[in-house]
């Protein structure tokens, strides 16, 4: 039987979720080219949250708390991205242009960050035969600052631009799109990197992270080209006052559910991410993996997540409530981190990346649940689609960032209390500083979920999913 290009047509926009995303204003060859600055984005995370804590703590003999200081650094530009949505909702150039001047000085961040990065890490090691003696640790903090502003400023302006480019009807099927392709970007990125690092030097170091470097700024340039129209605006024009953040913010949150809604992502991520800097360390001194072996415990995590994404596309055609929904990523979390916790003692390193993907699988549950309920607040006045999601980004990165260095502090904390004996014989052992922070994680899900609460009130008016004209599935997940 011959299927006519309109019978394949409709079973394209049946079969494939992000196929109906794309519009005539937003066509699909433009709507993916601009998806690659989520691929550089991805690709820049798996280095500072996979490959390079692994290779700093295990290869290069670096402290864990001086790692996790450094890969915490970036928080200290997250607040500032609602800043940075804010600034990009109201920029006023000559040529017109709002969005991408951003985007082009992130890439730039993020390019310079990466350039340096090996270079600073090796000095950092102790390889060093010329200058002072801080200036490993200063090249390393300015590598991953740089770094960390370049990502905060680039997905944030990025996903900005893809909402004003999208129709109101199709946005979020847009942003979800962008979304799948950060984790399909951390996804292949792990792979690849795992493969150049397997035999592990200096120099296969430098080629790998300088590659990323210049990927990431070939990746944005092909991402940006002709994505916003260029509209001239006269000298009167770009000299009005625009408004203040502060006006902008007040109308954000004006809803009243806001502050519990950012207290909810900012604990939640809290306490699925003070793993971050731990899970490959762990794999590698607790139960003797490899450095391409640990690397792909990224790619399991980024599985776990899809897997959780298709789960939750069907709960929310079933008009699920988006808060419960949360809960239940929460739990599998539990779940997750006491498998991580038994995989040790057991030295089962099946049962671990099970736990890892069961990580994401909690992980991209939460994350849906909480970023649909945020992108559904009233948003009013001033307040824009950039200050909106940058306010998301600003409570997850921040406490991304402050998890990866409560976590590593801990470890390194207790395992010093433990190996010295003073905890007793029984935990004089590597394990006993992971063990803890694994537990500390999950009695934050905990606190999460009595936080969460009074959130969930099945009637609610706010809720996006409350009744069938209301219900999304997979291609209409928000980021």
């Amino acid at each position: 039987m011959i299927i006519g290009p309109r019978k394949m047509a409709q079973l394209g926009m049946r079969y494939m979720p992000f196929a109906d995303a794309a519009t005539a204003d937003f066509p699909l060859p433009q709507l993916l080219r601009l998806s690659l600055f989520q691929i550089s984005v991805g690709m820049a995370t798996v280095l500072l949250l996979g490959t390079l804590n692994r290779v700093m703590i295990v290869e290069m003999g670096i402290p864990a708390t001086m790692v996790a200081v450094m890969i915490a650094l970036p928080v200290l530009t997250a607040p500032f991205r609602a800043l940075m949505g804010f600034k990009s909702d109201n920029y006023r150039s000559a040529i017109g242009w709002k969005r991408i001047p951003y985007m082009w000085f992130g890439s730039l961040w993020q390019m310079g960050g990466l350039a340096i990065m090996p270079f600073a890490l090796i000095v950092l090691s102790g390889d060093q035969t010329l200058g002072p003696a801080w200036a490993g640790e200063v090249l390393a903090a300015l590598a991953f600052l740089m770094t960390g502003l370049g990502i905060h400023m680039t997905q944030t302006v990025g996903l900005a631009l893809a909402s004003d480019r999208a129709s109101d009807d199709n946005r979020p099927r847009v942003v979800a799109l962008l979304y799948v392709m950060f984790l399909v970007g951390m996804g292949v990125s792990a792979i690849v990197i795992g493969f150049f690092l397997r035999d592990f030097d200096q120099i296969t170091l430098i080629r790998v992270v300088q590659g990323a470097a210049a990927m990431t700024l070939i990746l944005n340039l092909v991402a940006l080209w002709k994505q916003e129209p260029m509209n001239p605006m006269s000298k009167q024009e770009r000299s009005t006052r625009p408004p203040s953040f502060g006006d902008a913010w007040h109308d954000f949150v004006r809803g009243g559910r806001a502050g519990r809604l950012l207290a909810v992502v900012a604990l939640g991520t809290l306490a699925f991410n003070m793993q971050d800097v731990l899970l490959e360390p762990y794999g590698g001194e607790v139960l003797g993996l490899s450095v391409a072996a640990t690397t792909l415990l990224t790619a399991t995590w980024a599985t776990g997540s899809l897997g959780g994404f298709a789960l939750a596309a069907r709960w929310l055609q079933q008009g699920m409530n988006l808060y419960r929904m949360g809960a239940v990523g929460i739990m599998s979390g539990i779940a997750a981190f006491a498998m991580v916790i038994l995989s040790g003692p057991f030295g089962f390193a099946p049962l671990f990346y099970l736990g890892a993907a069961l990580i994401g699988f909690g992980g991209g549950l939460f994350a849906v649940a909480t970023l649909t309920a945020a992108m559904s607040l009233p948003v009013e006045g001033s307040a824009g689609r950039g200050l909106a999601l940058g306010a998301w980004g600003a409570a997850q990165a921040t406490a991304a960032g402050l998890s990866v260095a409560i976590g590593g502090s801990v470890r390194d904390v207790v395992n010093h209390f433990a190996l010295s004996g003073q905890l007793g014989k029984g935990l004089e052992t590597a394990t006993t500083g992971y063990a803890a922070v694994y537990h500390i994680e999950i009695v934050l899900l905990f606190v999460t979920l009595i936080v969460l609460g009074p959130l969930v009130r099945p009637q609610d008016s706010n809720h996006p999913n409350r009744d069938s004209s209301a219900k999304i599935g997979l291609a209409d997940f928000p980021t």
